[in-house]
């Protein structure tokens, strides 16, 4: 009996499911080289230029100022490392390539990356009515769509942080010994352009702080 050659289209079944096998391969092998890129790398900061966000953390701090409605606000002009700064060490590489290099005790900072915080305090602020204003400052934020992130209140501490909407600044009261009541802002750290004004000792040059505008001038 003669044998009876195999059928054509099987063998082009068998090289369509070898392609389409292959192709998946190859595709399957982009994405995972591309994922190991990311992961070895890190995601790139985000770029920002630090006196606008000064300005932005600067108005996060009035709203809060505003909102604690304190009936006899004075500031604090000798609050220690009060104002605005722009600063990096506790901005870090990023990266599964810098995982060693950031467990040392002394992390290397990535260059032309900063982190922004505003700061100052009001003076003359007993605990029990800076625990009112914080409560007040709470309930009113909350409206305006700030979330709460930290709200502790005893007999001898107060702290309260929040972060604006839409947005990871975060802002924060604390109460702190001899009736002082910090307020504050801190932006993420982010890159900022190349063509940033800088001062005389390398750091971007900032405006000075406004808030609390009626305190200040």
């Amino acid at each position: 009996m003669t044998q009876q050659p195999r059928p054509a289209r099987r063998k082009t079944t068998t090289y369509l499911v070898v392609g389409l096998v292959t192709a998946g391969l190859v595709t399957a092998t982009a994405y995972a080289a591309q994922w190991f890129e990311g992961v070895w790398n890190g995601r790139p900061y985000p770029v920002a230029a630090p006196a606008s966000t000064a300005q932005r953390l600067d108005a996060r701090t009035q709203a809060v100022y505003d909102a604690l409605a304190l009936p006899h606000p004075v500031l604090d002009e000798n609050w220690p490392g009060g104002g605005v700064e722009a600063e990096g060490s506790s901005c870090h590489p990023v990266g599964l390539r810098h995982f060693f290099d950031n467990l040392s005790d002394t992390p290397p900072s990535e260059p032309h990356v900063v982190d922004v915080h505003d700061d100052w305090a009001l003076k003359g602020v007993p605990l029990a009515e800076a625990v009112t204003a914080a409560e007040r400052a709470r309930v009113a934020l909350a409206h305006q769509g700030w979330k709460v992130t930290e709200y502790e209140h005893t007999s001898s501490d107060l702290v309260l942080r929040l972060t604006a909407p839409d947005s990871s600044d975060t802002v924060g009261i604390v109460a702190y010994p001899q009736d002082r009541l910090q307020v504050f802002a801190v932006a993420a750290c982010s890159r900022y352009p190349a063509d940033t004004p800088l001062d005389t000792a390398g750091d971007p040059r900032l405006p000075a702080p406004q808030a609390p505008s009626t305190l200040r001038y």
